[in-house]
């Protein structure tokens, strides 16, 4: 019988975990009780119980509810302090599962306010991953993502603000929210931006709605990989496609469990994917809200859908190479990957 290695040991790359979702629970709780935020019922029973809040976004109100969860804790990041013990604490989180680099995804539109405006903002984000990733030894950068609920031309203003930084640790350009809402052609223009620059192209697909919304993340904004992507797996031309593009699909299983795309993890079509040559990069979204983090993704694989630990090393090394690491990182994270199977 085949030894069960432990997947908190394996190396790989983290490509899809939002910024304030990356928190921890207990820091939410004493971030709220110092600025004195109350937080909605619903949030602080379940960061008390820890139990994840009970969601399900596939209609307006549940996304609606779910975005006011977010927002809800988002509120009680206020001082550059909190920006810095946030980057940390989800650092120490992604090295305690295995993890050797981290692209860390933010609108920075949502913390300028209290920070003084959008550049220092964003400064702050990076100053916090440059300190962090030199303290504990992970490699972190930041994926700058504009909102699709808001208007191109905010999306156009973030591209230009992720181009001035694309030397300074942002390496990527997204695009978040309720993807049934905006066409992604819209966005065109941000994204022509970015990637002038040499920035990934990494917007949201193919999670609340089908097929064609990663077709658009290809054909409209260039994708070099797709935030979920997992709705892919209906339509074999398009995967495909991905396949033969090596375009890699952030999936993230708890996430979409949680949110109601598919009831059951075993529903989740991590394998028909994967057997479509689709790379993947499996990843946590946000544990804040979703109750899990990054090597719990890669269990859920195992135990849900047969993955062997051959299979989980080849994901993992999919992870590595859809990622924005330099090379000499990338080599030393596939070689470890390698140790792993080997052990």
């Amino acid at each position: 019988m085949e030894r069960v290695r432990d997947v908190s040991e394996l190396p790989k790359a983290h490509l899809h975990l939002h910024f304030t979702g990356s928190m921890r629970p207990s820091t939410v709780l004493e971030l709220a009780d110092k600025y004195g935020v109350r937080l909605p019922d619903a949030l602080s029973e379940a960061l008390t119980s820890g139990e994840p809040p009970s969601l399900r976004a596939t209609d307006e109100r549940g996304w609606f509810r779910f975005q006011r969860l977010y927002d809800a804790a988002r509120s009680c990041l206020r001082e550059p302090e909190d920006i810095q013990r946030l980057v940390r604490e989800a650092a120490e989180e992604d090295v305690r599962d295995g993890s050797g680099w981290l692209e860390i995804q933010v609108d920075p539109t949502s913390y300028a306010p209290r920070l003084g405006g959008l550049i220092p903002a964003l400064e702050i984000i990076l100053d916090a991953v440059e300190t962090t990733s030199r303290e504990t030894g992970l490699g972190m950068r930041v994926l700058v993502a504009a909102n699709r609920m808001k208007h191109p031309l905010d999306a156009r203003t973030l591209a230009r603000l992720a181009t001035r930084y694309a030397d300074q640790g942002v390496v990527g350009f997204g695009l978040s929210n309720d993807e049934r809402r905006g066409m992604a052609r819209d966005f065109d223009r941000a994204f022509g931006i970015a990637r002038e620059a040499g920035l990934l192209s990494a917007p949201h697909g193919g999670e609340l709605a089908g097929p064609s919304s990663v077709r658009d993340c290809l054909d409209d904004l260039g994708a070099n990989r797709v935030g979920h992507g997992v709705r892919a797996a209906e339509d074999p031309r398009l995967m495909k496609r991905l396949a033969d593009r090596q375009v890699t699909c952030e999936v993230c299983p708890a996430s979409n469990v949680a949110l109601g795309v598919y009831e059951k993890p075993e529903d989740v079509p991590l394998r028909t994917l994967f057997e479509a040559g689709v790379p993947l990069a499996l990843g946590a979204d946000d544990p804040l809200l979703f109750g899990s983090r990054l090597a719990a993704q890669y269990e859920i694989a195992r135990r849900y859908h047969g993955f062997t630990d051959a299979e989980l090393a080849e994901v993992a090394r999919q992870s590595v190479r859809g990622s924005a690491a330099p090379e000499d990182v990338k080599t030393k994270l596939l070689s470890g990957v390698d140790d792993w199977l080997a052990s």
